[in-house]
């Protein structure tokens, strides 16, 4: 079916005016509605796949509604003459953009809309409308259906019914009946929604209601009877006109709706006037053109991340609906280059409330980094950079590096001095790696963007566009790219100072902004689990894990032989040698020598067949050389990535690893490590068990590994509240057992392996929202043996699947589900339009509250593990955390102690409705402690 998206345009330049701050351009013009119009088209463009498009706006002059009823509208304001000034702009940006655009007088722009609805509707065509104005509900039928890309509401038939009532065939008459405060058009008097879908479930329509009227009882009925006269104009003026003639409008038909190619070069002269550099930079590039055909994009998701103004915008995300971008404000930035600079602004960061903080440094790799120079911001838009060691040759005098870090230290170890930044935790290594113990910590912008909108990007550049309508300075644009780009000491002060005070100063208005918005249970977890484990990883990070090197040597040296000997076997069943690691080679060889039927097969971009992971592994089910390959491949990527490269990674003044841990990348909580990423290392092949024989204590120390069992399970237990799961978790029974024993009718002492088995990978795959599909190919079992099974698992387990169907309709409704502490994981494709989509994030939003809750726990577990350790001033420290597994090198003298503690503390972190059990193992090695 062909696409016809239409933008209800009146709409939406009026909530872009309200929801944008006080824009202006360098003349001063308003442009705060223009800039919210040109992002919302440009998110429409990327999400939504359209073939026709029209952009329809209210034209000037009285309408037939106005000599209907001469009082309609009457009650409404005149257009804010702000918004006036801004009219003729956005439409001119509308048509340069490639927008069809619609005005015709005499109707209003919804009576155009339902014109193209209804015309598109008879051709066979499928309609989106754009909108946010609930009258357009009557339109929706299974062709037509709206979506509010401010709110996120997708409304088809089923929605329409959920919000209003009544389904779309009766939204005239619920209309009718309420009236229209808005638009001025009366209804019944006292009669609200309620009442409306209660009178018309009881008589049908409103013809109905008015005919039955004098049954109705109570003032309210005394109400209905009072306007039967004015009930059929009340109805007529509510009704979408659909049969405006559009013939002048459309001279070619719906070959008038085709979107057309952007006119860059009037989009640049509208930007510019406008003072959008960020449009701007992109329409005047080469590359900018991006009129992409309509047949090339993507399957739509229907739906935004809950900001109509994407991503270089300053609206905000459902998170911190309601909270305005804040308005550009004057800059002061100092350069500290004489002692009594330094002197004045000591003075004011010791009586600040809280100091905005950055370092600038000579490297990413934070152990390795070293200071260049140091940034603060005690006020918004004042700011000063202290430059330390910058060595270009037209640099300034710059002070004395060890005496002026000496005068900082105590102000940066004072632990009541407050302060606050961007990824401290990064300038904590920073300042570390120079003998300065950073304290006194109290805010992150990157941890309060995390927990506030976990499914958005959180970089600092980003979440300046975003709240602050800022664009700042790039990196890249003072230091370069590629070959060619610099170090930050190279940079000219004047110009490392602007680019240096500017980081300080918005990290400053970020936390100013963030701050109203951390709220509740929000709140809870940025104060209680984020910042806080942001000062454990850092800890862990420090620590570092000690690496037997001779071990991976030799492992590499094993696992390259076992790699030849797999290759002389490849050559043998493929008949001649080849490069194992070329998919052309393999290509040809797979399906060319050999003949392998490619049906079914995925096609590369450049034409061939796949060689890829998926597609090995379903050709192995059948052919020999497939399934070597994959073998191949396995001890390729574990000697590349571990057993070569762990050892190079080896710092040179401690003599461990020592990995980065990212806080704000998954929407779950999990945490990311990274260079080296320990949490991939794999355990289900010998050869990746034999990795973590390297990992080892130091002398006089063992290995403590510490794992939550069953964690998500036990999780599902408190969510769902099952009393079958609840009771088999408090009795200590094994869950797996009991579940073969009800799915396979088995008594439980007679369960076999490969039931608990079976009945593992269905307790495991049903939380993660596998289906009957999914199960089968685990199991390797008929789809009708699969239902059967998940029918019986949900026979036993019946809250479970209540559970389900609950965080499934939440899900949709809100966008979002929470995790038991209250973190908030966003599903932006919860109402997408493709069902594949969809019902991926249906499974998410049944399995992110577990993985959401089973991070919380983990990190509540390090904070008090560390908070333990540092209170008993023990010489045991955290190493390592992998999912739900935390990592300890343990002294000998302490390891009864650890032992005993260790479970303790993981098991009381939080109080759930089912007990929390951590294992504990120990060995010399991380492997030999499982």
């Amino acid at each position: 079916m062909k696409t016809l998206l239409l933008i209800d345009g009146s709409s939406y330049l009026y909530r872009a005016f309200h929801a944008m701050p006080d824009l202006r351009s360098p003349t001063g013009d308003p442009t705060g509605a223009i800039y919210g119009m040109v992002n919302m088209l440009r998110r429409l463009e990327k999400e939504v796949q359209f073939d026709y498009s029209a952009c329809i706006f209210d034209a000037k002059g009285k309408t037939f509604r106005d000599e209907l009823y001469p009082e309609y509208k009457a009650n409404r304001p005149s257009m804010p003459s702000d918004l006036a000034a801004q009219v003729v702009t956005v439409h001119e940006v509308v048509r340069a953009s490639g927008w069809p655009l619609l005005m015709v007088d005499g109707v209003e722009a919804d009576d155009v809309i339902g014109t193209l609805a209804r015309t598109a509707e008879a051709a066979g065509m499928r309609v989106i409308v754009s909108t946010g104005d609930k009258d357009m509900a009557q339109l929706v039928t299974p062709a037509v259906t709206l979506v509010n890309t401010m709110t996120n509401e997708l409304l088809d038939e089923a929605g329409v019914k959920e919000k209003f009532g009544v389904p779309p065939s009766l939204i005239i008459d619920y209309l009718t009946l309420i009236g229209d405060k808005v638009d001025n058009v009366p209804g019944v008097d006292k009669c609200g929604p309620k009442t409306a879908v209660k009178w018309l479930e009881e008589y049908g329509t409103l013809a109905g209601v008015i005919a039955q009227a004098d049954k109705v009882g109570g003032k309210v009925g005394d109400n209905l009877r009072a306007a039967l006269d004015w009930l059929p104009r009340g109805r007529e003026l509510i009704t979408i006109k659909c049969d405006v003639p559009l013939a002048d409008e459309l001279p070619q038909g719906m070959a008038s709706l085709l979107h057309g190619s952007k006119d860059n070069a009037r989009l640049a002269e509208l930007f510019a006037a406008c003072g959008f550099r960020t449009f701007l930079r992109e329409v005047s590039e080469p590359a900018a053109d991006n009129a992409t055909p309509v047949a090339t994009r993507a399957q739509p998701a229907l739906h935004t991340s809950g900001n109509l103004f994407g991503d270089d915008s300053a609206a905000v995300p459902d998170a911190v609906a309601g909270h305005e971008p804040a308005a550009a404000i004057a800059r002061h930035y100092d350069t500290i280059l004489s002692s009594e600079q330094l002197d004045e602004w000591l003075q004011r960061l010791a009586a600040a409330e809280v100091v905005s903080l950055d370092t600038e440094t000579t490297s990413l790799d934070q152990m390795q980094a070293r200071l260049v120079g140091i940034s603060f911001s005690v006020v918004a838009g004042q700011a000063a950079y202290l430059p330390l060691a910058h060595r270009g040759p037209d640099a300034p005098q710059q002070l004395d590096f060890d005496a002026t870090l000496a005068k900082l230290k105590p102000w940066l170890e004072d632990a009541g001095k407050k302060k606050l930044g961007q990824n401290l935790k990064y300038d904590r290594h920073v300042f570390a790696n120079h003998g300065i113990t950073l304290r006194g910590v109290v805010d992150d912008t990157l941890l309060a963007s995390y927990v506030i909108e976990s499914h958005e990007r959180h970089g600092m550049d980003e979440l300046a566009r975003r709240h602050l309508n800022e664009t700042t300075v790039s990196y890249e644009e003072i230091c370069g790219k590629g070959a060619k780009q610099i170090g930050f000491a190279e940079v000219a002060v004047d110009v490392a100072a602007n680019y240096a005070a500017e980081d300080a100063d918005i990290t400053l208005r970020l936390a100013q902004h963030f701050a109203p918005l951390l709220r509740g249970k929000l709140a809870e977890v940025y104060r209680d689990i984020e910042l806080p484990v942001a000062e454990v990883l850092f800890a862990m990070e420090r620590n570092g894990v000690l690496i037997d090197r001779d071990r991976l040597a030799a492992q590499s040296h094993a696992l390259g032989s076992e790699m030849l000997q797999l290759e002389q076997q490849a050559y043998a069943l493929a008949g001649q040698p080849f490069n194992l690691n070329s998919p052309k080679q393999l290509q040809e060889i797979l399906f060319g020598k050999l003949g392998i039927a490619t049906k079914g097969v995925r096609k590369t971009p450049s034409g061939g067949f796949s060689t890829d992971e998926e597609v090995l592994e379903k050709l192995a089910l059948d052919h020999p050389l497939p399934k070597l390959i994959l073998q191949y491949r396995g001890l390729a990527k574990l000697k590349s990535t571990y057993t070569d490269k762990l050892p190079t990674l080896i710092n040179p003044q401690t003599g461990r690893v020592h990995t980065t841990y990212a806080q704000a990348v998954a929407i779950t909580g999990r945490l990311a490590s990274s260079d080296p990423n320990l949490q991939n290392i794999p355990v289900r092949t010998a050869e990746g068990r034999r990795v973590r024989e390297a990992f080892i204590a130091a002398p006089g120390h063992v290995i403590v590994s510490a794992d939550y069992s069953q964690i998500e399970l036990r999780i599902m237990a408190h969510l769902s509240g099952d009393t079958g799961m609840l009771a088999a978790f408090a009795s200590g029974e094994d869950i797996h057992k009991a579940t073969a024993a009800e799915v396979f009718s088995t008594p439980l002492a007679e369960v076999t392996t490969e039931q608990r088995r079976a009945a593992k990978a269905i307790n495991f795959g049903l939380i993660y929202g596998m289906g009957e599909f999914g199960l089968a190919s685990q199991l390797d079992i008929s789809r009708d043996a699969a239902k059967l099974y998940i029918d019986s698992y949900f026979r036993k387990y019946p809250g479970v699947a209540e559970y389900m169907q609950q965080t499934r309709d939440a899900a949709r409704e809100q966008g979002y589900v929470e995790t038991v502490f209250g973190r908030r994981l966003y599903l932006p494709e919860i109402r997408a339009a493709n069902q594949a989509r969809r019902a991926g994030a249906e499974r998410a939003a049944i399995n992110a509250p577990m993985q959401g809750t089973a991070a919380d726990l983990i990190k509540l577990a390090m904070i008090a593990v560390q908070d333990w350790l540092l209170a008993e001033r023990l010489q045991s420290k955290l190493i390592m955390q992998v999912h739900d597994e935390l990592v300890l090198e343990v002294a000998d003298s302490e390891l009864a102690l650890v032992r005993e503690k260790l479970p303790q503390l993981m098991a009381g972190v939080a109080a759930l409705k089912v007990p929390l059990l951590a294992e504990v193992g120990v060995g010399s090695s991380w492997e030999s402690a499982h």
